[in-house]
């Protein structure tokens, strides 16, 4: 998928109160319990309604490895669904979200200062505003590149700018070349 999509779908899955099932037989019956019948799921996971019905049953237990991820992919997207949403409105009203980013990162002021883009490895905790504009960005299907640049306004504003206390003429921020990237709630 995305790099800051995934990002911030694993830190909602940290708040999963109980492990979402891991057999491919209860994989399948839980998708099939959510899609309300097996040809929604045959459908959905480009397999036959009877090959829905064995894995089911358990008569199929071990899946190729495509549909093995496939499975795995739809079983978290749907997993505590109340739960996922308590967390990200919680993270974004009064948590906030912290990044933990290590990338090359550079910025661009007024004339006579410049900083040359450098690899940086940061940790920054993120007010609520930033992260409620990540959650909504992704919900409404931002692109990866979005994404980044809404990151990229949070680091500028609260690292950089250290909430207006400091380098008030900064313009821009390069967020580029990401080589680790974590959210956390």
């Amino acid at each position: 998928m995305s790099l800051f999509g995934d990002g911030l779908e694993a830190a909602v899955q940290k708040a999963f109160t109980r492990p979402a099932p891991k057999s491919a037989g209860a994989q399948m019956r839980y998708l099939v319990r959510q899609l309300k019948g097996t040809k929604a799921v045959a459908q959905m996971q480009r397999i036959s309604q009877r090959t829905v019905e064995r894995y089911v049953k358990d008569q199929i237990k071990k899946p190729r490895p495509d549909l093995a991820a496939r499975l795995e992919r739809e079983v978290k997207k749907r997993w505590q669904p109340q739960i996922r949403a308590t967390a990200r409105a919680k993270a974004a009203t009064t948590g906030g979200i912290v990044i933990d980013a290590r990338a090359r990162m550079g910025y661009t002021a007024s004339i006579g200062s410049t900083d040359q883009d450098g690899i940086r490895h940061l940790t920054v905790a993120l007010p609520p505003q930033y992260a409620a504009r990540l959650f909504d960005a992704q919900e409404q299907g931002a692109s990866d590149a979005q994404l980044q640049q809404i990151a990229a306004e949070a680091l500028k504003e609260v690292y950089f700018q250290d909430g207006g206390r400091r380098a008030g003429s900064l313009e821009e921020v390069r967020f580029t070349d990401i080589e680790h990237l974590e959210f956390e709630l």
